[in-house]
């Protein structure tokens, strides 16, 4: 799986916005672990390098998740791994293996983010603002917004970065 494309895609919806209307019935932060993903097992605060965009908001992190979908259900093979945003103002974002063996460690959840990282790395936004060899993906969150990513085998483990 190519994810250049993926990010490329990615970074230009958060450039030009996204124009999405959805409602989020998701009124207890809580709810989530149990029924997404297993109990939370491990937790780190990421301090990001980068802030916020002015312009982010729930529509732009749901226009995020849907490019990531709409890429992965146009690839001529199944996802492994599922990505949707919840909270009341979409700021949480949760990656779950839909296959077992997908992201079956902590360390293969990991490498997957790297390699995003290596991608973002790549994407106009981040060369033109200067900051291609020190964001990382999880920065690419911050810009959107994003306040938490919770990444998990969907059995085991479930992994949940509080980005700050």
């Amino acid at each position: 799986m190519t994810l250049r494309p993926l990010l490329l895609s990615l970074v230009t919806l958060l450039v030009l916005g996204a124009s999405v209307q959805a409602q989020d019935q998701d009124q207890d932060g809580d709810r989530h672990e149990g029924y997404y993903y297993p109990p939370v097992t491990s937790e780190e605060v990421y301090p990001a390098r980068a802030t916020s965009l002015p312009d982010s908001d729930r529509l732009r992190r749901i226009g995020f998740v849907i490019g990531v979908t709409q890429h992965q259900l146009n690839l001529p093979f199944p996802p492994q791994w599922a990505m949707y945003a919840k909270g009341t103002e979409a700021e949480k974002l949760i990656i779950v293996a839909l296959n077992d063996g997908a992201l079956a460690t902590l360390y293969q959840a990991r490498a997957m983010l790297a390699q995003m990282t290596s991608v973002a790395r790549s994407t106009e936004l981040f060369v033109q603002v200067g900051v291609e060899d020190y964001y990382t993906f999880l920065d690419l969150l911050a810009l959107m917004g994003f306040r938490q990513l919770t990444i998990s085998d969907g059995r085991t483990y479930a992994h949940q970065y509080v980005i700050e």
